[in-house]
């Protein structure tokens, strides 16, 4: 009835630019996650920048907060409510950004022709 037109594999050079690209923007994406955190953590418990920095890494890498005395006030434990289910949210996010050239490819590889 009518022909398929099957897209070849993208050359490797393509395909390793499309993979630094993802790269680069999970990199961004995790970085501004990671100030936002530690902005929240800084502003709502008075912690330290480094100890702010630490929490919110621990957070996003879904590790658990690590200095759970110091969220007492009712915005410090608001926020890391939310960072925490933010943190999640992101991290999803990103193995899917890592994922989507090589599951991409994969496709294209394992097309099986209709005929």
């Amino acid at each position: 009835m009518y022909e398929r037109i099957h897209e070849p594999l993208a050359p490797k050079p393509v395909f390793y630019r499309r993979v630094i690209k993802h790269l680069f923007w999970v990199s961004l994406l995790i970085f501004v996650c990671l100030i936002i955190g530690v902005l929240g953590y800084y502003y709502t418990t008075n912690m330290s920048w480094i100890d702010a920095l630490h929490n919110a890494a621990m957070i996003l890498g879904g590790m658990g907060l690590v200095d759970v005395d110091k969220v007492t006030t009712t915005s410090a434990k608001l926020f890391s409510s939310f960072y925490a289910l933010f943190s999640g949210v992101i991290f999803i996010t990103n193995i899917g950004l890592l994922l989507a050239p090589l599951a991409h490819r994969l496709i294209h590889r394992l097309h099986v022709d209709d005929k």
